[in-house]
């Protein structure tokens, strides 16, 4: 498969070098799939908002936990538990005293490790490290042939087959699209199985309820052993809050079961700015930090030192028709700031995604995923979900989008790993060896670097107007259709032992008997 080949992992998600030219070769034939191994980032963050600005943030949000509060709906228990933690309780609406939500936070880990199946796989979540996980939630897919349509449980497995062979993609992800040709209360254990039957990368949980998230966890322990689940996080699952200001018992309900097992939550607000927070980055940032700040530390209040992430989706909104838009400045400011809060919150953080409102993989997706991943990119971002497939503002997930989305993630990836200042790099004997007037194609410097001197799309067409002519004049779409159904025609599941295959398969035979059809 060289479509999806790139250099092996190696300790730490670096890649491994050396091996000279016969190895080289044998590389680009080999049909077996070389992960690329998580970012560690060698570039420097940047952060636009000073420690003034920061701290101006920091204290409005606070204000508004003692003043204004956030309300919590349907779980008696929660706020039981912050009334106990020191929060004034008025009915649902809980307020929070200056200094109450950071002491907290203060037992959150900085950073760790979520295990995949396949250890090799294993990524670090924090520090300076960036993991790309694929699209997450949409009911629909698009494609080339048949355009746009509801998704089912085959087209689940298609995206997880591919996310699996993508080198560029890190993590499994989760809710790759909705399967809705399987019941609500029971399409949980099929994706879950999915991601554990086709994939050996990391994945992440149910969270559409907290009985679904409890069997996403006895899922894992299956494959892990509850003792190693008990004591490392497996799964890294998404939590949103309602915004503006609200915790509902759904999503209270699975964070309680992630948290209490020890498995990693992302608390994210989900924010279109201009009708769910202020429509200035400064009072969508302040509001951000409120949501997120207690639903990190409430992962504390139920289990100390659980991980967590702090995460937020910021989105404008067209002020003429209501829509959210994509690839647009502001958003961009608010991924920047809130990472920078994130940091001296001590906390992982999660933002960005190759998002788009175009409802088709053209200039428009291709633009506004560019702009979106950039500050993603450059703003430290450490789990970067939608970071492929996404398209019509999250309702879809594209096949062909999918794959050009994962051709750029390499090139990000690449852009991350800094410039080499090594003997090599400086490149001094080749400057010497050419001197004036002539080229450097030649030269023993260039001979020995030319294969892995400069990133090389899989995707883009570079060749001559002729040839590009007489291959059939094809678009990067048209190439990214017939790459995915090619990767989909040469996939080989990782294996899996039987007995685990076996006791899951029980498991999810034994739930679906006495879970309804009909509940949502």
């Amino acid at each position: 498969m060289t479509d999806v080949q790139t250099a092996p992992a190696s300790s730490g998600g670096r890649r491994a070098r050396g091996g000279g030219a016969d190895a080289r070769r044998a590389a680009r034939t080999s049909t077996a799939i070389r992960q690329s191994g998580f970012i560690r980032r060698a570039i420097k963050t940047y952060e636009p908002f000073s420690t003034e600005q920061l701290e101006l943030i920091e204290h409005n949000a606070e204000t508004v936990l003692q003043e204004i509060g956030l309300n919590f709906y349907e779980d008696e228990e929660a706020i039981a538990m912050w009334k106990e933690a020191g929060a004034d309780v008025s009915g649902t609406r809980v307020r929070f005293p200056r200094g109450l939500v950071r002491s907290l936070i203060r037992t959150a880990p900085s950073a760790y490790v979520q295990h995949a199946r396949n250890p090799a796989n294993n990524v670090s979540i924090g520090g300076n490290s960036t993991v790309f996980a694929p699209v997450y939630g949409p009911p629909f897919i698009r494609n080339l042939d048949e355009g746009r349509r509801y998704a089912t449980i085959e087209d689940f497995r298609n995206f997880a087959k591919l996310v699996y062979m993508l080198p560029s993609l890190h993590h499994a992800g989760g809710t790759l699209c909705e399967p809705v040709d399987i019941p609500v209360a029971k399409r949980h254990l099929d994706m879950v199985y999915s991601h554990i039957k086709y994939s050996d990368k990391p994945f992440m949980g149910s969270v559409t309820a907290g009985e679904r998230a409890a069997d996403s966890v006895a899922m894992a322990e299956l494959v892990f052993g509850k003792d190693f689940v008990d004591q490392n996080c497996v799964m890294t699952s998404l939590i949103n809050a309602n915004s503006p200001m609200v915790w509902d018992g759904v999503m209270l309900g699975a964070l309680k079961v992630y948290a209490r097992a020890n498995q990693a939550t992302v608390i994210s607000p989900f924010i279109v700015a201009g009708a769910m927070s202020p429509t200035t980055a400064v009072g969508t940032l302040t509001q951000i930090l409120a949501e997120a700040s207690v639903g990190i530390a409430f992962t504390q209040l139920c289990r100390p030192g659980a991980p967590v992430v702090f995460g937020t989706f910021a989105a404008s909104m067209s002020m003429q028709s209501g829509a959210p838009t994509f690839g647009t400045p502001e958003p961009a400011h608010i991924t920047l700031g809130a990472a920078q809060l994130a940091r001296r919150m001590g906390v992982p953080f999660r933002s960005g995604g190759s998002l788009c409102g175009s409802k088709i993989p053209d200039a428009q997706a291709a633009y506004e995923s560019a702009n979106t991943m950039w500050p993603t990119l450059l703003a430290g971002v450490n789990f970067c979900l939608h970071a492929a497939g996404w398209l019509e503002g999250g309702l879809a997930s594209g096949y062909e989008k999918l794959i050009m989305d994962a051709d750029q993630l390499a090139m990000f990836q690449k852009f991350a790993d800094g410039v080499d200042f090594s003997e090599n790099g400086q490149a001094m004997d080749a400057i010497r060896e050419v001197g004036p007037g002539a080229h450097f194609l030649g030269c023993s410097h260039t001979q020995a670097n030319f294969e892995t001197a400069f990133w090389r799309s899989q995707l883009a067409d570079n060749n001559s107007f002729e040839q590009w002519r007489d291959d059939g004049g094809k678009d990067i779409v048209q190439r990214a259709n017939a790459r995915w159904k090619q990767m989909l025609r040469d996939y080989q599941a990782p294996p899996l032992d039987e007995g685990i295959d076996e006791a899951l398969n029980d498991f999810i035979a034994r739930r679906k008997a006495v879970l309804p059809d009909n509940v949502s």
